[in-house]
């Protein structure tokens, strides 16, 4: 791990400000991008889950293949079948009561340990308002907070930036994987929110309220604020493989969907709070402390 970090550290003392900011905002763009795609093709800038859109899902004991549970229902709305050993997740979309009674009865009288949860369409609708509201107003009250702490504009924007940035590419990125919204992955993000604030507020505290170089200063910010994230990203990938790859040892599990959805949105956060803290935080608090050295310790 120190090797990485040495490198990212030689990577940034060995570039200019504008270049470093550049890679950060390129990868930006490419996920407002796939997000603005995702929105034109569904209508909503992520794929949601069935919380957000209401519907059906059946989850039974069975030996068929997905294969086989497709061609059997699909006369209904099927959305998404999932199988992890022996046990079948069937999904479907908001659908007539009459239909729905009938493919919950047919599943009913044909397999065993039959599990029924179901989310109505203006509940979904309601629950993505209330997702929505909370993602904003944590952003809202992490930037109040931000700009109280440091009192400074470009820093407290800086930090905000990164924080918004770090939510796209984790979406994007929720996209490219095919995971959807669900209430469990828009804690995640909310999750995510808060590791990017706790090393973007290292990296700024350092820059200001240190003495030393600027190079130096951020060296040692990154090496505390890596080492962290590392061992974060080392407990959450090992969550994914347990809650995704169980069943593969033990048959009789299942796959834990929830934390598994979890845990990859928070990978994909975390690594994209690493890009934006150590590229496009840092070659913006740079340039300011360049332009502004009075407010900078030395």
């Amino acid at each position: 791990m120190s090797l990485i970090i040495g490198k990212f550290d030689n990577f940034i003392k060995s570039h200019t400000d504008r270049q470093i900011v550049a890679i950060p905002i390129a990868i930006f763009v490419i996920a407002l991008l796939i997000m603005g795609f995702t929105y034109s093709t569904s209508g909503t800038p992520v794929n949601l889950g069935m919380e957000f859109k209401g519907g059906t899902m059946i989850s039974f004991q069975t030996d068929e293949s997905t294969g086989e549970l497709e061609s059997n229902y699909m006369d209904y709305p099927l959305v998404d079948i999932r199988k992890t050993g022996d046990r079948a997740v069937l999904q479907f979309g908001p659908m007539e009561k009459n239909l729905q009674l009938e493919v919950e009865k047919d599943i009913i009288s044909a397999y065993s340990s039959v599990e029924i949860q179901q989310v109505g369409a203006i509940y979904g609708e309601d629950l993505q308002l209330q997702a929505l509201q909370a993602l904003l107003l944590s952003l809202l009250g992490m930037s109040v907070v931000i700009f109280l702490v440091f009192r400074n504009f470009i820093p407290s924007l800086a930090v905000v930036i990164s924080s918004i940035s770090d939510i796209c590419i984790a979406a994007a990125l929720m996209t490219l994987a095919g995971v959807e919204l669900s209430l469990g992955t828009v804690a995640a993000l909310l999750m995510i929110i808060g590791y990017s604030v706790d090393s973007d507020v290292l990296l700024t505290t350092r820059m200001f309220k240190r003495r030393g170089s600027a190079n130096e200063k951020i060296s040692l910010a990154m090496h505390t604020g890596l080492t962290m994230t590392s061992t974060t990203l080392a407990a959450v990938v090992a969550m994914y493989m347990v809650s995704t790859y169980s069943y593969v040892l033990i048959p009789s599990l299942s796959q834990m969907t929830l934390l598994s959805d979890i845990s990859i949105v928070l990978i994909f956060g975390l690594l994209a709070d690493i890009i934006n803290t150590w590229l496009l935080n840092t070659g913006i608090i740079r340039w300011y402390s360049k332009r502004n050295p009075k407010v900078v310790k030395s």
